[in-house]
């Protein structure tokens, strides 16, 4: 199957929408699909403000349309709700033709963290967005759960996974701090609540990995923290190596992918019991939710981290991905279905 991928985040950015995709490609290219990937690459783009790592791209319509096309697609999937993905819409919904889109990112959330701007503004603009599709995927029964109650529709599960070969335990690695380490990894940004957990008396160390706007304010707030930058591939796992406990703040993700990341290293997670954490920490032996983030933390170091391995292997990319496959439609399986609510048109209200 020819299968069209639109999306806005791409590399190379460094977060979870991007590791889900390409892990995603690379399945699909394996059980021999053919994908091709509609991305800024190629046109001219300006920073997002206040996320200045991704690239929007600036009148994408008449390219979008020539990739159309060329490579004359047979299933087509809308990752993201910026130019691009906007661009795919209109040409799909132009032409009669049936769309998949992903909710890979709590927009309203986001742009409440930096402006204060209610959420419930901005939910209309998502939901006119996603409206429109065929099947809207979702990474949580949780989140599938909330986006129900406010009003989507056609949602269809699509997990993630984690590659249990790259993010692996090993002998304990030395710490050049004191232990407990306390680490969280990711982009270092208002929206993942990081003074939740900076701000917390543990002892040992905490140690953030990752960079983002917000890394010079927590640094002056939190002079004691470690911040040791950005690392990937080995070096990454030679950060989750040396934790004892993962932790993870945040209560806009839809997902996680660090928790998994963590996990499949051995290090329990504690977390916050709020849609992401309760979905991907199912197990009490994989690690602890609750209110109190101190005290999670500081329960999660008596788990067995064979336990939170095992716990880590549940998710792989290949499971995923086939629900991933099995949710894409027909672009050309007849007319586009009827909705009364006017999510078909092109333009927001």
């Amino acid at each position: 199957m020819r299968i069209l991928l639109a999306t806005d985040a791409w590399t190379p950015q460094i977060n979870g929408v991007v590791r889900t995709l390409r892990n995603t490609i690379d399945q699909l290219v394996r059980f021999g699909h053919e994908v091709e990937v509609i991305s800024p690459d190629g046109f001219r783009t300006v920073p997002l403000p206040t996320y200045p790592e991704i690239r929007l791209a600036l009148s994408p319509d008449r390219e979008v349309r020539r990739r159309f096309d060329a490579f004359d697609p047979e299933a087509i999937h809308i990752a993201t709700e910026g130019p691009i993905g906007l661009a795919t819409r209109r040409v799909c919904l132009a032409r009669g033709l049936r769309f998949t889109t992903a909710y890979h990112t709590r927009f309203p959330e986001y742009i409440s963290a930096r402006t204060g701007l209610p959420p419930g503004l901005i939910y209309p603009l998502v939901r006119w967005f996603h409206g429109a599709a065929d099947a809207v995927m979702v990474g949580t029964p949780a989140l599938r759960d909330e986006l129900a109650r406010r009003g989507f529709r056609h949602l269809r599960d699509w997990s993630r996974g984690v590659d249990v070969d790259l993010f692996r335990p090993a002998t304990r690695a030395e710490s050049p701090w004191p232990r407990p380490v306390f680490l969280f990894t990711g982009r270092v940004a208002v929206e993942k609540n990081l003074d939740a957990f900076l701000s917390l008396d543990l002892p040992g160390t905490k140690v953030v990995v990752g960079d983002g706007p917000a890394h010079a304010a927590l640094a002056r707030r939190h002079p004691s923290v470690v911040f040791a930058g950005m690392h990937t591939g080995e070096s990454l796992v030679h950060q989750y190596r040396q934790a004892d406990v993962f932790v993870f703040p945040s209560l806009t993700d839809t997902f996680g992918l660090v928790m998994l990341e963590a996990m499949a290293c051995g290090v329990p997670v504690a977390a916050f019991p709020v849609s992401g954490p309760i979905d991907v920490v199912t197990s009490p032996a994989a690690g602890v939710l609750d209110h109190d983030l101190r005290a999670a933390c500081l329960r999660a170091l008596e788990l067995d981290r064979d336990a939170v391995r095992r716990h880590a292997e549940r998710f792989s990319w290949e499971t995923c991905s086939r629900q991933f496959e099995s949710n894409l439609v027909a672009a050309r399986c007849g007319p586009v279905r009827e909705r009364g609510d006017r999510t078909d048109s092109p333009e927001p209200p």
